[in-house]
């Protein structure tokens, strides 16, 4: 398995000025990782995305990085014309030279225009949808995923039905193993579950408190159920990481194991750490 990062975890450094895009992929190929993935908020929203992915594609394999996803926003359900837009970034996601795209499915009925609509009613909606982005990016040599995150596309049962629903060998899914526990399931296993269907992997890390205990402070948020998370340094939380990438192997996974920061403690130091935890007690390279 590979060891990956996402730009994600750099989130805090890039909004903020005190690192640039360049300068993150620079540190990425210098802390040892194998590849980088990109989140499609770093595309610029003026001027040519393809251009601007071509010179960041060149860039990264300049860093001896292979540039492994593009992950999208997207929601199938309560936006126009999504299909085509989400095709679009498809092009962009070849332009990368990344052979994997994460998009979004949808984040649930809006209230209270759809009434009382359940997960079958999203499942008939989207899954169309998906096939047709899927299909396309077959034709430019991209898979395509979904992750399990934002609450109403979250459980593995949801996310296994999801990838039965679309039916298409294109198909499959970013397997995350801290986010199950935003919907309240035991990231053993819900990654158990959904192993068969992963594309790519997320690993990351929560403190976690339960419902019956306040929150400290607004740094932490709200799992469905009502308990607290708050991201942390990778191997400091409660998610049983070593356990849930000793899963994926079994099941035959040979993807990149990718790291998300999303953590109060200081970017750098969370990506260094991350590294060595995913490289020393996890991957078997």
């Amino acid at each position: 398995m590979k060891i990956g990062v996402s730009s994600y975890c750099y989130q805090k450094l890039l909004n903020g000025g005190q690192m640039s895009l360049e300068e993150a992929i620079a540190f990425t190929a210098e802390t040892g990782f194998d590849a980088i993935e990109f989140t499609d908020d770093r595309v610029p929203k003026d001027g040519d995305p393809i251009e601007w992915a071509r010179r960041i594609g060149e860039l990264c394999k300049k860093h001896g990085l292979e540039v492994s996803l593009l992950a999208v926003w997207a929601d199938f359900i309560n936006n126009e014309n999504e299909v085509e837009r989400v095709k679009r970034q498809v092009d962009v996601c070849a332009a990368l030279g990344a052979k994997l795209m994460r998009h979004d499915a949808t984040w649930g009925f809006r209230a209270p225009e759809y009434g009382r609509r359940s997960f079958q009613d999203a499942l008939k909606i989207v899954a169309p949808a998906i096939r047709e982005v899927t299909e396309y990016a077959a034709t430019r040599g991209v898979r395509t995923m979904c992750e399990n995150h934002g609450f109403f596309m979250q459980d593995s049962y949801r996310m296994e039905a999801l990838v039965q629903a679309v039916n298409h060998e294109n198909f499959g899914l970013l397997v995350d193993v801290g986010n199950f526990a935003c919907a309240d399931e035991p990231s053993e296993k819900a990654v158990a579950a959904v192993a068969p269907y992963a594309f790519h992997a997320h690993v990351k890390d929560f403190l976690y408190k339960p419902g019956t205990m306040s929150a400290p402070d607004n740094s932490w948020f709200d799992t469905r159920g009502g308990n607290h998370l708050r991201g942390t340094i990778l191997g400091h939380g409660v998610i049983p990481v070593k356990q849930c990438i000793d899963i994926l192997r079994r099941a035959g996974f040979d993807g990149t194991l990718s790291l998300e920061f999303e953590g109060m403690e200081d970017p750098r130091e969370a990506v260094r750490r991350g590294f060595a935890f995913i490289e020393g007690a996890c991957a078997k390279r």
